[in-house]
């Protein structure tokens, strides 16, 4: 697998062991049946990322290590290569967006949202200083040239839908996978993109620095239902239905982790949250990374609870474009792409 990179973080243990033991999973010795700590390796989509946040954090207050778990963190740019990994085996598990359980729910594969960690994209779509006079709206997209993550990501589902949406055709635009961070920044200053989508920390650096401004904020509840038309259930930890099923105690664990970590952000501020987090995370600066932190980490629930009704917004957003969904959405069966079971046993 290209660009991983293992990323694991010691750090004092700030919740109280459970002692609780794994299942074994039956493809994979991750999961582990013995007395030591249950191993799970999950694959975030882009870990720097703030709407991503509760999976380094976790690791960094020790919650799964006080659940008896070894998890593994590694990271892939863009969703859509997490999810490639998932499929492939590789990992247990993937920090992203929960649309991508619908899209491959069409696909033939059954994966789940375990925990929702927002209901909200926390996404914006930024367009460049040089061109916010022309574009205005969605609607102007037309002839411009517009960056996301990558093909397949969820990024990239969303520019199509902002498109479609406002009467441009996805045809009518020049897509450009322009990646996340410093890539995404370049892309702008050199005039690769005219505008595009991305998330904190990278929305906070290129305001701050007066490269571009924010068209469209999906980091606010209000924000995202006047660009999506209603809630949009966004950063999750989703699992093979498979594993899920035969690995319900890890699983267990590792939603009784997550969910503690949903609390803390909740109960914590945007500086004490970054506090906690790798330094090399703020390379922008301090005062920057606390600032990104604050300006998405409203979007967080502190339940671990998918929005029912967001999610059926999901599957009519990916209706309205998306290949794999569009002319399937009846067929599509939402109670199969999350569950609550875990979620509603954390104490």
């Amino acid at each position: 697998m290209k660009n991983r990179t293992f990323l694991a973080a010691s750090a004092a243990v700030l919740l109280a062991a459970t002692g609780l033991t794994a299942c074994q999973d039956s493809r994979s010795s991750n999961a582990s049946s013995g007395s030591g700590p249950a191993k799970v390796t999950i694959m975030v989509g882009g870990i720097d990322k703030v709407i991503y946040l509760p999976a380094m954090l976790g690791q960094r207050l020790g919650a799964f290590e006080a659940e008896g778990l070894d998890v593994n963190l590694l990271t892939e740019p863009a969703g859509a290569q997490a999810e490639n990994s998932l499929i492939s085996g590789d990992v247990q598990g993937v920090v992203g967006f929960y649309d991508h359980t619908i899209d491959l729910q069409t696909k033939g594969k059954c994966i789940q949202s375990v925990v929702q960690f927002a209901n909200i994209p926390g996404e914006a779509e930024v367009v460049a200083t040089s061109k916010a006079d022309k574009i205005t709206s969605p609607a102007d997209f037309k002839g411009k040239k517009l960056g996301f993550t990558s093909p397949g990501s969820s990024t990239d589902f969303l520019t199509q839908y902002l498109a479609t949406a406002n009467g441009v055709s996805t045809s009518d635009y020049t897509p450009v996978k322009a990646g996340a961070g410093q890539t995404f920044i370049a892309a702008i200053d050199n005039g690769g993109i005219d505008a595009g989508m991305t998330t904190d920390p990278t929305i906070a650096q290129l305001v701050n620095s007066g490269k571009a401004k924010v068209l469209l904020d999906m980091r606010t509840e209000a924000g995202t239902r006047q660009a999506l038309g209603g809630l949009y259930p966004a950063s999750s930890l989703y699992m093979d239905c498979g594993w899920v099923s035969k690995n319900k105690e890890t699983v267990q664990k590792l939603a009784n982790a997550f969910v503690k970590t949903l609390r803390y952000i909740a109960e914590h501020s945007a500086a004490e949250i970054a506090a906690q987090m790798p330094p090399d995370y703020a390379n922008g600066g301090k005062a920057l990374y606390e600032q990104s932190v604050n300006d998405t980490k409203g979007m967080f629930n502190a339940t671990g609870k998918i929005d029912p009704d967001g999610a059926r917004n999901v599957l009519e957003v990916l209706s309205k474009f998306s290949p794999s969904v569009k002319g399937k959405k009846d067929s599509v069966d939402l109670t199969k792409t999350y569950t609550t079971e875990f979620v509603d046993k954390v104490t």
